[in-house]
């Protein structure tokens, strides 16, 4: 047996020993375990009783951080110095129920000079949602063939970026095979949530749907030295605030926690989130939502006015509701769609 495979088996051996005996990982050894699962001769068999046992007793927040520094330091990287850009981690695997607003609200945010980063892959187990990079081709975006670089370029010239996994971060898509097999989200789908290819000052902003998963993003996040962040209980665990109930965000600065409860129909919003149908569907009323139009427009609107004022871009939600106005009225992300189609 390799000696990756070997040292593999005793970090398998601590996740893997049951409730009462399975110690857990510290820091140093969930990067380990997560650069071996990235680069080292490790076999599939030894990869999927990994996840599948790291799934059954749930990763501390010492192992998320330390599978965080994998990412970090084994991932891509972007930069945007002298600026803070918005950072959205959202599920690999997609949506399947509602239609999504995060391609528009990033549009729109960037046209309006607040820097976004996104990142994402190909459909992925065990929901294979429809993702972000079929979104913005559905707009005529392509970011699947574009080299780092270019992506980079376009943060840079456009205030938007979104790394693509099968092309930026190969080694992650190593474990789809396995993620497919065990037929449940692993720990590294939390990891998903948690890491961003952008390195420098930021805004954080992940999504959750359990109380759980908040709490363990507050801690792991703290280990790791993030000190911005913006938690989310968005539609289908993305974030994607409702515009039919109050949407439970949290902000965290410099280990502050703060609730916020956003409530749409304090503003005059009251809209049902618009269910998925398909790709050709979405694209029309998407389209139409960028100018203000259509069954998505009142959620986009309540998205954007949000997503503003959080990033501290206005003084108050009612500023920033208005200042959303004026951006689909202005047709601001219409136009930067098509400049970044072209």
């Amino acid at each position: 047996m390799a000696a990756d495979a070997l040292r593999f088996r005793e970090l398998l051996a601590k996740v893997g020993s049951g409730e009462h005996t399975s110690k857990g990982l510290s820091r140093a050894e969930a990067h380990e375990a997560m650069d071996l699962m990235l680069t080292g001769e490790v076999g599939e068999a030894q990869l999927g009783a990994f996840l599948i046992a790291h799934r059954i007793r749930r990763p501390s927040p010492i192992e998320l951080a330390g599978m965080l520094d994998s990412y970090r330091t084994r991932g891509p990287v972007l930069r945007s110095p002298g600026q803070r850009p918005l950072c959205f981690g959202v599920p690999y695997d997609g949506r399947s129920r509602t239609a999504p607003l995060l391609p528009l609200l990033a549009l729109l945010l960037a046209a309006a000079g607040q820097p976004v980063v996104l990142h994402g892959g190909d459909p992925m187990p065990v929901k294979y949602g429809i993702t972000l990079a079929e979104l913005f081709a559905a707009l005529g975006i392509e970011w699947r063939d574009l080299s780092l670089q270019a992506v980079q370029a376009r943060l840079d010239q456009h205030n938007l970026a979104l790394t693509h996994q099968p092309l930026h971060f190969a080694a992650a898509d190593r474990l789809l095979p396995v993620r497919d097999a065990i037929g449940k989200r692993p720990p590294v789908a939390s990891l998903e949530l948690l890491w961003t290819p952008h390195q420098g000052e930021h805004l954080l902003v992940t999504g959750f749907v359990h109380p759980p998963t908040e709490n363990r993003a507050w801690e792991a996040l703290a280990i790791a030295g993030e000190p911005d962040l913006l938690t989310v209980k968005g539609l289908e665990g993305s974030t994607d605030l409702p515009t039919s109930r109050a949407g439970i965000t949290a902000r965290v600065r410099q280990g502050v926690i703060t609730r916020l409860l956003l409530h749409p129909r304090d503003h005059g919003i009251s809209s049902h989130e618009q269910a998925w149908e398909n790709l050709e569907q979405w694209r029309q009323d998407a389209l139409a939502a960028l100018v203000g139009e259509g069954p998505l427009a009142e959620s986009l609107l309540w998205n954007l006015g949000a997503y503003l004022w959080l990033a501290d871009q206005c003084s108050s939600l009612e500023a920033a509701l208005d200042q959303a106005r004026a951006l689909l009225l202005a047709r601001s992300g219409e136009k930067l769609r098509q400049e970044l189609a072209a």
